[in-house]
């Protein structure tokens, strides 16, 4: 199939395609795309993904490859953020008629929100026995990165294994085109990513200025391999998305228990499972030549390989299979992506458009969410339309609750 993608040349820097054809992109997305490319370090192009929109450090649904080097502030804080999909042998005549059920039983398992006794204080005190197992497959790796950064020890590295977070994390129950039950959700590696991620983007930023590193915008800051913090920073990055891939099984084995109090039938679970990242980086090869690759809101599609593509609280969503297309370096997008500011979401958007968007889903219907609204969201259809090269649908799935944190 021939390549989707519109080429933008930028003036002293490697061209940007985008797979935006049917998709609008903001000004501010583009301009942040262009200070990434003028980087030297960046090696043949940037890919931008059709749910592409300005970001804070990088912009978010980009992948940037980068020569021995990477930037801390392009993988951002949520290190690891990805989803988790697993389909079940339910199918939707078995779950029950009142589906407030189901997500009350899934609100009390999964601690949510942003803290203990914000909305429900029982679901932080009902840490699942699974934590200490998980933790301690981590505990060996973290003990060494602590050595270096001991600012580490202080965070919630342990209590914050296996919750949810707020914002844009979310657990969903689905429905796929042939009525089988879904569970899927959405996290990443919580407080202590965001630790790892900010202490490096500040170390980042002062070499800049101690090498007087001539930079299109601050956050783009870099370390070299060889460089004083560059092995650190690896080692502490690829903790952090072990941590967000075991974060998410930990969650999905404990919705599925909560599940099960509240449904009658027995069934199985994990029949079809994917856990992937889409904020994160990695070295991968690419036209020849070893790279680092940062996905900044972007997954992995390598030919065969399977991936999730959430819509938003009121749409589809898509479990995909990579079409592996090198100029894509081998990638997708993470979601629909935001249309516009959560700011411009609450002062848009009313109680009553939510209503209505959601319709059929139980999940929260309350101001808290607002910014979350379905119509703060790119079309999806536009979006799967624009990167019909990259992958191929395997599964549509439509959420019939929804758990926001």
């Amino acid at each position: 199939m021939e390549a989707n993608y519109i080429r933008e040349d930028v003036p002293g820097g490697v061209p940007i395609k985008m797979w935006t054809r049917g998709v609008p992109v903001e000004d501010e997305a583009r301009r942040q795309l262009a200070n990434a490319a003028r980087l030297p370090i960046v090696f043949k192009h940037i890919a931008a993904m059709p749910d592409v929109h300005f970001g804070i450090g990088a912009t978010v649904g980009s992948v940037i490859p980068t020569f021995k080097a990477i930037i801390p502030a392009a993988v951002g804080v949520d290190i690891g953020c990805g989803m988790m999909a697993a389909k079940t042998t339910l199918r939707a005549e078995a779950l029950p008629d009142r589906l407030a059920r189901l997500r009350s039983a899934i609100e009390r398992s999964v601690p949510h929100g942003r803290a203990p006794g914000k909305r429900d204080p029982g679901s932080w005190q009902n840490v699942p026995d699974s934590v200490d197992t998980a933790w301690a497959q981590l505990e060996p790796e973290f003990a060494e990165l602590c050595r270096h950064t001991p600012k580490l020890e202080k965070t919630n590295h342990r209590s914050h294994l296996g919750t949810l977070g707020s914002g844009n994390h979310f657990i969903e129950v689905c429905l796929d085109e042939d009525g089988f039950v879904w569970f899927m959700l959405h996290s990443g590696s919580r407080g202590v990513g965001n630790a790892i991620g900010t202490m490096f983007i500040e170390l980042a930023r002062q070499d800049a200025i101690r090498h007087e590193t001539q930079l299109p915008d601050r956050d783009l800051a870099y370390f070299e391999e060889g460089s004083r913090h560059f092995a650190d920073y690896v080692r502490a990055v690829g903790w952090a998305q072990s941590y967000a891939a075991l974060n998410r099984e930990v969650m999905m084995r404990r919705v599925i228990e909560a599940a099960k109090t509240a449904i009658a039938k027995s069934f199985r679970s994990h029949v079809e499972a994917v856990n992937c990242h889409h904020n994160y980086v990695q070295q991968e090869r690419h036209f020849g030549q070893n790279v680092y690759v940062t996905r900044k809101g972007a997954v992995s599609a390598r030919a065969g390989q399977l991936g999730i593509i959430p819509g938003s609280m009121g749409t589809r969503s898509y479990i995909v299979r990579g079409k592996g297309s090198p100029e894509s370096f081998e990638s997708c997008s993470h979601g629909a992506g935001r249309a516009m500011s959560r700011g411009e979401a609450r002062r848009r958007f009313t109680l009553a458009d939510h209503r209505a968007a959601t319709e059929g889903v139980e999940c929260r219907q309350d101001r808290g969410v607002i910014d979350e609204t379905p119509a703060a969201y790119k079309d999806i259809d536009a979006v799967m339309a624009a990167q019909s090269d990259l992958v191929e649908v395997v599964h549509t799935l439509k959420q019939v609750v929804c758990v926001k944190g």
